[in-house]
């Protein structure tokens, strides 16, 4: 898997980097701001919303499925934002039920993600409806769940990959 982004996503769901304003107050963040970062399923796909923590209590939690604190970066700094592994297995399963292929391309690429960050562990796949079932776990529990294997093309494997790494706001 390449972990180079795609110079500009070919369709899905455009997700950003911090735009520098609060989504509450609308007041700009400052760099080395400590804020809280969510992921909120819209219509049309992920969105990253940024918010103060003093305004944390306030934003419209309708749509988020997953959320993590972090630092507003220095716009020279090439610092990475990492998200704990914790909020990314939460999303994975939040994400269990999802249908759309865009959605299911997006849950795959976290899964492989997991699945190197040995967060993930594989069990055995099987054929369902013509689709190839990855049944998994997550490290440390029992519970059963299924990762649909959505056959990803180099490019749309990029692509992905970039969204996921804009959402992250890190390299994968």
């Amino acid at each position: 898997m390449s972990t180079a982004a795609p110079n500009k996503p070919t369709g899905g769901y455009d997700v950003g980097r911090p735009h520098g304003v609060c989504a509450v107050c609308l007041q700009p963040l400052s760099p080395d701001e400590k804020l809280m970062a969510a992921l909120r399923e819209t219509a049309i796909g992920f969105e990253r919303v940024d918010c103060m923590l003093t305004c944390w209590e306030k934003l419209d939690r309708a749509g988020i499925v997953a959320n993590w604190k972090t630092v507003m970066p220095r716009s020279e700094a090439k610092k990475k934002v990492f998200v704990d592994d914790e909020v990314l297995c939460d999303l994975f399963q939040k994400l269990s039920e999802v249908t759309e292929p865009v959605k299911l391309n997006f849950r795959f690429v976290l899964g492989l993600i997991l699945m190197r960050k040995k967060m993930l562990v594989y069990d055995r796949s099987e054929k369902k409806e013509n689709r190839e079932i990855w049944t998994m776990h997550l490290k440390g529990r029992d519970e059963s769940l299924e990762l649909v294997n959505p056959q990803l093309t180099e490019e749309q494997m990029q692509e992905v990959s970039g969204q996921l790494g804009q959402i992250l706001n890190e390299e994968l």
